[in-house]
């Protein structure tokens, strides 16, 4: 029998402060790396099934701002991660897949530059506090991956929290 993946994102919910690395040119050989501070807030939709994820974030390339909407599959038992900046008024090709052993992998193809390119999302140290999100790019099947994103988020406690 399938594992219900339904609550793999119940640890999320909640207010998080995230620290942001993004590569700004991916797969073209570039090393030049932005950084932004910023805030993540998870909110639970349709009982758990679906979840809102808004990321607001300042950096040396200027303010950010990406929205996610994760939407759970009963029937495959997989999530569906949809993507979309403010820039960009439009979500993104969904990246699918599922948590492991407390390790979510999610992957989609999609276009860069007119390439097609293959696209890996992971979600992985997972603890009440913190999380790791990580996306990398592959124009060679999947062969080789190029991390393009690194997001580090800590849980923001709050007064009640803090006074224990």
């Amino acid at each position: 029998m399938q594992r219900d993946g339904q609550h793999d994102f119940d640890f999320e919910i909640g207010t998080w402060k995230t620290h942001l690395k993004r590569l700004l040119h991916p797969l073209t050989g570039s090393t030049t790396w932005v950084e932004y501070e910023g805030t993540t807030i998870v909110r639970r939709v349709w009982n758990g099934r679906a979840n809102l994820v808004e990321l607001v974030a300042d950096g040396s390339a200027g303010h950010f701002e990406g929205l996610n909407l994760r939407l759970y599959d009963p029937e495959s038992h997989q999530w569906s991660l949809n993507f979309a900046s403010s820039r960009g008024g439009g979500m993104s090709q969904p990246t699918i897949g599922e948590f492991k052993n407390g390790r979510g992998e999610f992957f989609d193809q999609e276009t860069l530059n007119g390439r097609a390119i293959f696209v890996r999302f992971v979600i992985s140290d997972i603890t009440v506090n913190s999380c790791h999100f990580e996306q990398a790019f592959s124009d060679d099947g999947g062969k080789t991956w190029e991390v393009n994103w690194i997001a580090t988020d800590t849980r923001v406690l709050d007064k009640a929290d803090e006074a224990h």
